[in-house]
């Protein structure tokens, strides 16, 4: 893909194109829920402007990549996936997920409570990142109630919001910030 120019004037009518060609509004269904990957992505992309740790840092660029792949997923309607070669999210995407949360899973350890989203600066941009990442996977759960959609879609957030709560603990970890835990008498 070669991008030569950054504006066309077509999106001046209040609509964008799809990846097929279609033309739909801006804030059609479809279009919130790839706007809000990719401002997920914005997100961690400020996360590792704040400064993660060496592990964290060398996840990120791997999870934005994919990412891109969900937003090409998602831009593209699925009849029109037979036609484009298209990257899409894959079983392998999901499985490295859930073999990161594993991973820093085991050196956080187990919770003893809800904690409160914060701590450093990187954990905390973290939390704000798993939380957009929730909005994308409720956004994309109802286009799915009125379009298909990837089969891996769903899924593929809802394990990412998994790592990004499980990272921002390990960056806490990481840096020896402590975790303030919910208190649900005060």
């Amino acid at each position: 893909m070669r991008i030569t120019r950054v504006y066309t004037r077509k999106g001046d009518d209040g609509t964008t194109g799809l990846g097929g060609g279609q033309r739909v509004t801006k804030d059609s269904l479809r279009v919130r829920a790839y706007g809000t990957v990719d401002e997920l992505s914005s997100h961690l992309g400020l996360a590792l402007a704040h400064g993660l740790g060496a592990r964290l840092t060398a996840l990120m660029p791997v999870i934005q990549n994919e990412l891109f792949h969900l937003g090409s997923d998602l831009c593209f309607v699925e009849e029109d996936k037979a036609k484009y070669p298209i990257p899409q999210i894959e079983d392998r995407h999901i499985e490295q997920l859930e073999t990161w949360i594993n991973e820093l899973n085991a050196s956080v350890g187990p919770l003893q409570n809800f904690i409160l989203p914060g701590g450093c600066l990187g954990a905390a941009q973290l939390h704000v990142a798993r939380t957009v990442c929730r909005r994308a996977e409720r956004e994309v759960i109802s286009l799915a109630q009125i379009e298909d959609i990837g089969p891996l879609v769903i899924p593929y957030l809802n394990r990412l919001s998994d790592l990004l709560f499980v990272m921002a603990r390990y960056e806490n970890k990481e840096r020896d910030v402590s975790e303030s835990q919910w208190d649900e008498k005060a």
